[in-house]
């Protein structure tokens, strides 16, 4: 075996243990929450040292940070999917389809809004932005909705109205308090956005558009 034969298998084994890392902190996270991740089970359970951890990633934020990354690019994925021809409907799906990931990655999606950096290190930018994008999908319903409105006023509009959402989502599946079963908690953000859109005066108070 030549010397670059040895470099690519070092390499594969190298990616190899990468993504079991990754695989195993995620499963961690999402069956048992972020603060239960430990760096020594995630490493026992890899069949590595804790060395051998922090050489792959740098340090444990590392591990955590990546597994934030893939969050909210899943998020994002699905947020891209809801169909864009209707902008009402757009807004529904959009806060449905949010409603859906967070129900089915409730811990996942926590650690992206929990996770503290070592040391009061400043989060990564890229990551704010990823979080900034998928936030910004309700930014071109709004638009074709209200389109005298300038652009600041519709960023501000559809930050709020994506973090309201968040805000009855997270407080809705918080086990800790009176978890809302899932359908009544469907009804309660359709309801949120009904009122919403009322009062911005796109949609007539009480009505409902059929989805």
């Amino acid at each position: 075996m030549n010397n670059v034969q040895e470099d690519s298998l070092r390499e594969q084994k190298k990616n190899r243990r990468r993504l079991q890392i990754v695989e195993i902190a995620r499963g961690i996270i999402s069956s048992k929450g972020l603060r239960s991740l430990k760096v020594r089970d995630v490493a026992e359970a890899a069949g590595c040292s804790v060395g051998s951890v922090y050489n792959e990633f740098g340090d444990f934020d590392g591990v955590i940070l990546t597994v934030n990354r893939e969050t909210v690019q899943a998020l994002t994925a699905q947020l891209r999917a809801v169909p864009a021809e209707d902008p009402v409907r757009q807004l529904y799906g959009l806060a449905a389809t949010y409603l859906d990931f967070f129900a089915g990655h409730a811990n996942l999606l926590r650690s992206l809004f929990e996770h503290r950096m070592e040391d009061d290190r400043p989060y990564p930018d890229d990551i704010l932005q990823m979080v900034m994008d998928a936030f910004a999908l309700m930014h071109p319903p709004l638009v074709r909705l209200l389109p005298d409105a300038d652009d600041v006023k519709i960023a501000l509009l559809s930050r709020t109205l994506f973090s309201a959402v968040h805000g009855i989502i997270s407080l809705g599946l918080e086990e800790r308090m009176v978890a809302v079963p899932p359908q009544m908690l469907h009804q309660q953000i359709e309801q949120f956005v009904d009122a919403h859109l009322a009062g911005l005066g796109i949609l007539p108070v009480g009505a409902h558009p059929s989805r």
